[in-house]
């Protein structure tokens, strides 16, 4: 178990922690599990995971929540942070045999109090389309396997659309169905639609229409998650070959890549503007890499072991400062209504140069923050501050940021690079119709010339380097990122191409499925908890995820632009670092006024926000406590 070892203090599970905005507190009456909140005997199964849908009733009690414990499957009403939950009555519960629940999602396009789209992916490589509301199986896809046979990792309908979704498997494939298609009954034949670095999209050859409508064939082992960008145009990628890619999802191209300090990614997300990624993995660390700019520009070391989830938190994302637009703060729902890949670009851009202007010629503070957390199978929850010193570092401060050290490492950082690299990177990032934020806003200051003192929000005060990081010595001139975005847009949406299979049939198909088999077989499991990585256990890690020359390009993207060495870019502190369970955590949700957590015994957790506890008070009676009830 991850709780094992370490004193008494060190086992004590938190239950509430404070920020600058307050006290979160978990609400006991609030928590989610299966009825008889035994806790679920996790070794060898698949990681819990919860979804949310809101269906709009007019009783105000509009939440729904759905998570898989190992072969259940539970739906209920979500009460949050208003009533105790009452686990003796769930609107819909399922049991599979053979195969295990791995993830899911809704369509929250098509939700009513009456009638919810519920995509379900399993172990065994089916993705199921249930209506937990009417209690209806309506289609069950990759019924016999054809398409693939291995755990489904991800699976999301496309933004915008009641039809279409996009599932990822551990194989490396990624599949986009649509739910008015059937799946045949022979394997679908491919022909190449796009390749790239590492990638290749194929369209499904058929004379009548028949999912899958594209395969996309994303880098080494498995790809473990992706997330679409707020307005729905990029598609982020988290690998097992610790590769992030970032990809224009309708035109298939590639915009940007990231590689992991070490071992694969697990998992990424987008911020609520879209600006910035987050991704986090075998590394312990979280990445934060600018999608203008194309380049990473800080880590954050807090975990002990592997990140399982990251998430924004787009309540506390926000400028505090009246005369900054709003494109920085507001809602979420504000951040969907801008499109602001188009002319919300040119907002940004103006929004970039008025605070260039505030911090440079006033005193009054400016402070742009963006929060977000992070879980991992230490056990730990992790909360974490972007703030305008890391995100604008060639700009003027207006005031002093928590105190902001000077790293071991005082040489000048990007030893060898060409200060070219970075805006040819990001100038031919397959966007064309974007403004360059970072050629106009920085003002021929190029965007990699870090200051001589980077800059460390809430500094560790130890060396750079994370537990089990050792830098192993690499040419560091070679930071040859560019050609993996050199790309240029096309006008026509490779969807619309998936439906006219003539108009590709002069591409040759790709064989790749030998070559999957046996990297399928070589992935290691990661189902188990890891205390702190030595140097030695790191090797293993390598030696297991990563073939030889696997390694050797990792020590050749070492010190460039797609993974900058540990003393090359600023390193976050967690503003909170706390034990919340006795097993690895899966789920890390923010919602308007609570997050929610859940480990791999099967407990879903609400934490009010500050100022929100007191919604329950009226409720926390013995006689609404479901605490005792045995089902």
């Amino acid at each position: 178990m991850a709780a094992e070892g370490g004193g008494k203090e060190m086992n004590e599970i938190k239950t509430q922690f404070t920020t600058r905005e307050g006290v979160y507190k978990l609400l006991t009456h609030s928590e989610y599990s299966r009825p008889n909140r035994v806790p679920f005997n996790s070794q060898g199964s698949n990681p819990v995971k919860v979804s949310f849908v809101n269906v709009n009733d007019q009783s105000g009690n509009g939440d729904r929540i759905c998570f898989n414990v190992g072969r259940e499957l539970y739906f209920y009403i979500y009460k949050g942070v208003r009533k105790a939950a009452d686990l003796s009555k769930p609107i819909d519960k399922r049991i599979y045999k053979g195969t295990q629940p791995t993830c899911h999602d809704f369509n929250p396009l098509t939700a009513t109090a009456e009638s919810v789209s519920l995509l379900v992916g399993f172990s065994a490589g089916q993705v199921q389309l249930i209506d937990p509301i009417k209690k209806e199986t309506s289609k069950l896809f990759n019924e016999e396997r054809l398409i693939d046979k291995s755990r489904v990792t991800c699976v999301r309908w496309v933004p915008g659309s009641e039809s279409l979704f996009l599932v990822a498997h551990s194989s490396g494939s990624m599949y986009l169905y649509n739910v008015e298609n059937t799946c045949g009954t022979t394997a679908p034949h491919y022909q190449l639609l796009k390749q790239g670095e590492n990638y290749a999209v194929h369209t499904c050859k058929s004379k009548s229409a028949r999912n899958p409508l594209l395969r996309w064939t994303v880098g080494e082992g498995a790809l473990n998650e992706f997330a679409f960008s707020p307005d729905g145009k990029f598609l982020a990628c988290a690998s097992q070959d610790g590769f992030l890619r970032v990809f224009g999802f309708d035109a298939a191209e590639l915009h940007g890549t990231m590689k992991s300090y070490f071992g694969g990614l697990l998992c990424v997300c987008w911020s609520p503007d879209g600006r910035y990624i987050v991704a986090g993995g075998e590394d312990d660390l979280v990445t934060v890499w600018s999608f203008l700019d194309c380049r990473v520009i800080a880590r954050g070391h807090g975990h002990k072991s592997w990140v399982s989830v990251v998430a924004f938190d787009h309540c506390t994302t926000s400028v505090e400062d009246g005369d900054l637009p709003a494109e920085f703060s507001g809602s979420d729902e504000d951040f969907h209504e801008q499109n602001h890949f188009s002319a919300g670009r040119d907002r940004a851009n103006s929004s970039h140069s008025r605070l260039s202007k505030r911090n440079s010629t006033d005193s009054r503070p400016v402070s742009v923050t963006y929060r977000f957390g992070s879980v991992g199978q230490d056990t730990q929850l992790c909360l974490w501050d972007l703030t305008e010193d890391i995100l604008f570092p060639h700009l003027p401060l207006s005031r002093t940021r928590t105190h902001t050290n000077v790293m071991s490492a005082t040489s000048p950082p990007a030893t060898g690079q060409p200060p070219s690299t970075l805006s040819t990177t990001t100038s031919s990032g397959g966007t064309n119709s974007k403004d360059n934020l970072s050629n106009s806003s920085t003002s021929g200051n190029p965007t990699n010339s870090l200051p001589g003192t980077l800059p460390r929000s809430n500094s560790l005060p130890h060396s750079s380097n994370p537990a089990g990081g050792s830098t192993p010595n690499s040419n560091t001139g070679s930071s040859n990122s560019s050609s993996s975005t050199t790309a240029t847009t096309k006008a026509n949406s490779i969807i619309d191409s998936a439906f006219i299979a003539t108009s590709v049939s002069k591409f040759a198909t790709l064989s790749l499925h030998d070559s999957r088999k046996e990297r399928h077989e070589k992935d290691h499991k990661r189902n188990h908890s890891m205390g702190h990585i030595s140097s030695k256990s790191s090797d293993k890690l390598n030696q297991l995820s990563s073939s030889k020359m696997a390694k050797a390009d990792a020590a050749k993207t070492l010190g460039t632009t797609l993974c900058p060495r540990m003393e090359e870019v600023p390193l976050l502190e967690p503003l909170v670092c706390k034990k919340i369970a006795h097993e690895r955590l899966t789920v890390l949700i923010f919602l308007e006024d609570c997050l929610v957590t859940a480990c791999q015994e099967g407990f879903v957790c609400t934490w009010a926000r500050p100022g929100k506890v007191g919604l329950l008070s009226s409720q926390n009676n013995p006689a609404n406590s479901p605490s005792g009830t045995v089902v």
